[in-house]
């Protein structure tokens, strides 16, 4: 009885001691290997990008979705087109920012009647794409009047395949061509065959080289 009493005793002291902060108990120190440091550091580099290797600016949706490629003077001199192709095959087609008829000029209207056709009016539905007319690269695809008296421009499929689409919004909002024709103010969507865009490729620029070409490096 004795002895427990003055074991009680011993831890109480024990305890207001460490209490008091004047017993330390040394808890075992683990030091990570250069190894183990490194597999820590890895998805921090993963997750936080190094500031200096960022783009002044963000990419667009168009960098980051699309390859882009160019068909300059097609067809007329200064007629310089855009054609943007996804991984799904699919072709954005569009006036470049070099096109004549954006230099000093306001589009006004846009008119997709032209041909035999209103490209307008040529409706696609089903995965089979049923009722797409085929068309060749120098079909046109609309016609383009600007502010500069009674001046049109046609715009072209620059490539040859189905036509899908056409951006019905530039009927009434022809001033998207002014504001932001690589984007919202595409003319029209087409999917040309593996084979024939073989073939169209070999015909246009890459991004690279159209900027080289225009002096917009």
């Amino acid at each position: 009885m004795e002895k427990e009493q003055k074991d009680e005793g011993y831890f109480d002291k024990t305890q207001t001691l460490k209490d008091a902060g004047m017993i330390e108990f040394s808890v075992p120190c683990h030091r990570p290997s250069s190894s183990e440091q490194r597999k820590e550091e890895e998805p921090h580099e993963l997750l936080v990008p190094d500031l200096c290797s960022l783009p002044l600016t963000p990419p667009t949706a168009v960098d980051c979705n699309f390859t882009c490629y160019f068909a300059p003077d097609f067809m007329k001199p200064d007629h310089d087109q855009y054609v943007y192709r996804h991984p799904n095959g699919l072709c954005v087609i569009g006036l470049a920012s070099t096109h004549v008829a954006l230099k000093g000029n306001r589009v006004k209207t846009v008119d997709f009647n032209v041909g035999k056709s209103n490209r307008s009016e040529i409706k696609v539905s089903g995965k089979r794409k049923r009722n797409a007319q085929r068309f060749e690269p120098n079909t046109a695809l609309c016609k383009v009047s600007t502010s500069n008296g009674d001046t049109s421009y046609i715009v072209r499929c620059c490539v040859k395949g189905s036509l899908l689409e056409v951006n019905e919004r530039l009927i009434k909002q022809a001033d998207l061509l002014n504001s932001s024709a690589d984007r919202e103010g595409y003319i029209a969507i087409i999917m040309p065959t593996p084979t024939d865009w073989i073939k169209a490729k070999n015909q246009l620029l890459s991004l690279e080289e159209f900027k080289k070409l225009r002096g917009l490096c």
